[in-house]
This record gives C-alpha cells, structure tokens and sequence, in this order.
C-alpha cells in the first residue's frame, strides 16, 4: 500500500498530534463514543426544557403567553451562546481540545464547586436550577392544593439558573456533530458517502435522549418531584462526559486554522482600501500561495468563483503588495480567504430560510403543550393521566422511525432516479422538510379550530379540559418529526459540507443560530399578536385561558409564513453556487 493510503488526506491527526492512519483512527469505529456523548447530554438538555413552560405556569404563575415568551427567549440564548464555543474551537483549541477543556472542567466542578469557565456555568446552572425547585426558601411556595406562586427572588434564581445553562451549553454544541463529521475522510469517497449516513444517525442519538427525557423525566418532574426531575440531567451529563473520552485514542481531530472572524474582517478591510481597483478576468491573476497546502492550517484551497467580485479585489496585486517579503494581510489576501468570506456569505440566505421553520419547531414546548393543558389528558378510559409535555416523545418517535427510513429506503430509491450517491442534494433534503412542516401548522389550525367549536357549542368557557383527547394533538407532533428528517438533518450536513475547512464549528454554530432565531421570532409574534388583538378590553387570540381566545388564527399565521417562507427557500436554492475545494491537504 502506497504511504499516501496509509494517512487521511484531509489534514487530520490522532491523538498525539501525529497524521491520523486510516485503518486506526476515525469512522465508524470512533463513532459510537460520540454518538453516546450526544444521546446523554441531549437528555440532560430536554430534561430541563421539555417541560419548562409547565413548571413557568404552574410552579413561577406566569400568565401563559409571559411563560411561553420566556421559554422562547430562553432557548434562544441557549442556541445563540454556540458561537463563542465555535470560535475558540475554530480559531485556537480545535474542537476535540474545546470538548475536552469544558468537559474537564464539568467534572471539576461536580467535586469540588470551584468557579472557572463556561461548562462550570453550565453545571452551576443545572445545580441551582435544582435547588431553585427544591430547596425550601428559594423554591416556588404552594399551599395544600397544590396552588403555587413565586417571590420575585425565587423567580430570580431560577432563571439565573437558566441562564447560566445557556451560556455553558455554547462550549459543546456546535463542536460534537462537527467533530463526528471529521471521523470520515473528505478526499476518500467511500467514507465521504458515509458521512452523509452519520448526520442522519447523530439526529437519531439525539432523539433517543429526547424521548427518554420527554417520557421519564416529564412523569418524574409532574408526578414526583420538579427537584427530581430537574437533578436527573447532571447524571446523565456526567455518562456523556465518560463516554466522550472513552473514545480518545481512536478520533481524528482537525487543526484549528486561526480566527475565523479576523480572516474575514481582514478580506473586507483590503477589499475596501482597493475599492477602486479593477478586478482581472483571469482567475490566475488573483494572488494565491503556490505551496499544495493552503496558508491557513487546517483548510484546502478553495477555488475562485464567479460572484461577489468586489471581494476579489483584496487578492489583486498592487504596487504596494511585495509577495516576496512579509505580506500586509489587511491589504493583500488569497483567494482562497477571499472564498471563505464568500462562502459564508452565500449560506446566509439559505441559513435565514431555516428561521421560521425553528419557529414552527418551537411552538412543540410552547402553545402545543398550552392547547394540551385544554384538553382531557386521560389515557383511553382509565384514570390514567399524561402531562401534555410528554406527547413531545410523539416527534422523537418519528423521527426515530424516519431515520432509519431515510437512510435505508428513501436514499436508495432517490439514488437511482438522481444518479447521487446521497440520494437528494442537501438543499432538496431541506426543501422537502420545509413543505411537509407547513401540514404540521395546517393539521393544528383544523383541531383547533374544531376544539373552539366544541367549547362554543357547549359553553365549555371556564372548564379547564374540553371533553377532546389530548391524543388529537400527535399527528401535529409525528409531521414535525418528519419534517425534521429532512430540514434539520439536510442543514446540518449542508452546513458542514459548505463551510470552508476550518471554519465547520462556526457553521455548525450557525446552522443552529436558526433555532435561537426561531424561538425570538415566536416570542416577537407573541408579543405583537398580544397587543394587537387584545383591545378594548378583548381576550385577544391568546389569552391566559385559550377558551376565550383563537390560537387557531395564531396557528394560521404561522402556516402562512411557512409557505413564504418555502417559496422564498425556492428561489435562494437555486441561486445558490457550491464551493470547491481544490487538493489535499497532504
């Protein structure tokens, strides 16, 4: 075998720094480690957020539309806070380094409670999330019948709590699917092919986490304890963090390639100063290093493109520029920079598309579970009762059921119509998840459309549940599961594939910005809806008690935006121009 056979060639190392070797490092052998890490802490995450806007409402006394805002908001800001754990895993630490430093640090912590970086917030989060819902003094007071309110100081201290978990999931998040990814090799086609199959099995481990929390832990936190229910997360945090490092010896790991935002900031800057030079037709004018590698470590070259041309302008040789001694980085950039900035600015208008489907997405812990509080939650004839946060394991059913779909029936038949080795292109995968999420939005405007008539006909205004199952409400649930087959597992894998090499936890950090995106979107709505129909002394369409309201005309809105929102996904789709990587890295 040929040494270069014997290396990846898409620029990864093991452990100790040294080229990864193929037959010892990296696929599927790595992946179960990674795949495990997801699964605990995804587990530990919808543990504490499945069922919040209960604990909002019932436990804080929140009116419902103040609850569902503050849910929004919250999960937000734990999808915003990615980004700084992209950038330093991007620019400095690499992302198993960043993985680790925040893991180690969880650990620390959990013996000893000293005060460090963002992953102790996180612990301290999840700590004094639990004591704020358990500890006598700071948690919510309730009389004997089980009515409860809160002092501004313990609502105080739970969302402290919450926050702090938001800033310290940013360390993990955007680097673990990044980090599976790198375990297959770019340049060798027969594990790149299984790379695709990774994306749709990292969702899955997800899903298994959520159903676990959406099932178990929801009983626990309404039938047993809140404090419980809430401390249960730091355990299975503490298997992810055993898990990850299970698997060191065997994963490849990317260099960092320096800041990212510095890159970029320096191709403007130089595009600026040269504003009035004229870009050459021919391609090979532009500057670019003649090494194989390109200068930032970590990355190919990626070719030029047509497009953007004003940014082509920082890599044009002026008089100024002396290639030949130490070049000014402000003034003079290669093309490969110049396409990293292009290829970031090409995703944004795909990565916007993604905003009002996390809106629909997020309705599932907000106004979905609220509807649900309206209905009977009996099971069949028994007295057997469900929180309605726990149908949220409807979605992770299906999409524990459309996974393996995808992957084994869906791929193969598209595959033979397309000619692709992925069956569908990533944008076409994302297209049909924003079509099927509109039906989603569609099947919950009719039932709540038709639980308003139930209450309108029999004057049902002041009951809590109308004699309407809440079971009614899972097809809602199993269509957006579906949808997130295709639309959420489509952006992370096109995110990661269209990133420029060491930028992949950025865009993993921006694929995910659309979720925070979504849930201030739903809040904003909120918000707006709330002033603008509630008049006069008028309910509005959400009032605390949706008996006197019209969420479905909420509902309708948004299935209005959604099909906007795909139309627009349409035209930005086919506008848009793939990078291309040119050589190895070896």
């Amino acid at each position: 075998m040929a040494e270069e056979d014997v290396y990846t060639k898409d620029g990864t190392v093991d452990y100790r720094g040294n080229p990864a070797i193929k037959k010892e490092t990296g696929t599927w052998r790595a992946c179960p480690f990674i795949l495990g890490n997801e699964c605990c802490e995804r587990l530990a995450y919808y543990g504490m957020s499945t069922n919040l806007v209960t604990y909002f409402t019932t436990q804080l006394h929140q009116h419902s539309a103040t609850a569902s805002k503050n849910v929004a908001n919250w999960g937000g800001t734990c999808y915003i806070t990615p980004l700084i754990g992209a950038f330093v895993a991007d620019a400095y630490l690499g992302r198993y380094m960043t993985i680790l430093c925040f893991s180690i640090i969880y650990v620390i912590v959990s013996i000893v409670s000293s005060i460090s970086t963002c992953l102790l917030l996180r612990n301290m989060g999840m700590t004094l999330l639990t004591l704020s819902a358990s500890v006598p003094g700071i948690k919510p007071t309730c009389d004997a019948q089980g009515n409860c309110h809160a002092t501004q100081g313990q609502s105080a201290v739970c969302f402290v709590a919450l926050y702090l978990i938001a800033l310290g999931t940013g360390g993990i998040k955007p680097c673990v699917s990044s980090f599976g990814a790198d375990q297959f090799d770019d340049a060798d086609e027969a594990e790149k092919e299984h790379k695709s199959s990774f994306f749709n099995w990292f969702y899955l481990s997800i899903n298994i986490g959520a159903l676990v929390a959406a099932s178990l832990l929801v009983w626990v936190q309404t039938s047993v304890s809140w404090g419980l229910g809430f401390g249960i997360p730091a355990v299975a945090m503490a298997i992810a963090v055993v898990s990850f490092f299970s698997g060191t010896k065997l994963y490849r790991n990317q260099k960092p390639g320096g800041s990212p935002l510095t890159r970029m900031c320096q191709v403007i800057v130089a595009s600026i100063r040269k504003r009035n030079v004229e870009v050459p037709d021919d391609k090979s004018d532009l500057y670019e290093i003649q090494d194989s590698e390109s200068f930032i470590q970590g990355s190919r070259k990626l070719d030029h493109s047509n497009g953007l041309r004003f940014f082509d302008k920082a890599a044009v040789l002026g008089d100024l520029d002396n290639v030949k001694e130490q070049l000014n980085p402000w003034r003079l950039c290669s093309v490969t920079q110049v396409e990293e900035l292009k290829a970031i600015i090409r995703l944004l208008p795909v990565w916007a598309t993604g905003i009002i489907f996390a809106t629909v997405y997020g309705q599932m812990s907000n106004y979905f579970i609220l509807q649900g509080d309206t209905m009977d939650n009996r099971v069949g004839h028994t007295q057997l009762h469900i929180s309605p946060a726990t149908l949220s394991m409807f979605d992770t059913i299906s999409v524990i059921f459309w996974v393996p779909v995808y992957d084994r029936i869906i791929v193969p038949i598209a595959r033979k119509f397309s000619g692709r080795k992925n069956g569908l292109t990533q944008l076409q995968r994302m297209g049909i998840g924003l079509f099927i999420s509109i039906f989603s939005m569609v099947y919950a405007v009719i039932l709540e459309s038709t639980r308003l008539k139930m209450v309108r006909r029999h004057n049902y205004y002041e009951q809590k549940e109308v004699p309407m199952s809440i079971f009614w409400q899972v097809p809602a649930y199993f269509i957006i599961g579906c949808a997130e087959v295709f639309t959420f597992i489509g952006q992370l894998e096109f995110f990661y594939e269209q990133a420029p090499d060491a930028m992949r936890s950025t865009c993993s950090a921006l694929s995910l910005l659309t979720v925070a995106f979504g849930q201030y979107l739903s809040s904003l709505l909120i918000t707006i809806v709330t002033k603008a129909t509630a008049r006069n002394g008028s309910p509005g369409w959400l009032p605390d008690k949706l008996n006197y309201g019209h969420l479905d005309y909420f509902f309708l809105l948004l299935t209005g935006l959604s099909v906007l929102n795909f139309i627009v996904f349409l035209l930005v789709s086919n506008l848009y121009t793939y990078k291309k990587s040119v050589g190895t890295l070896r």
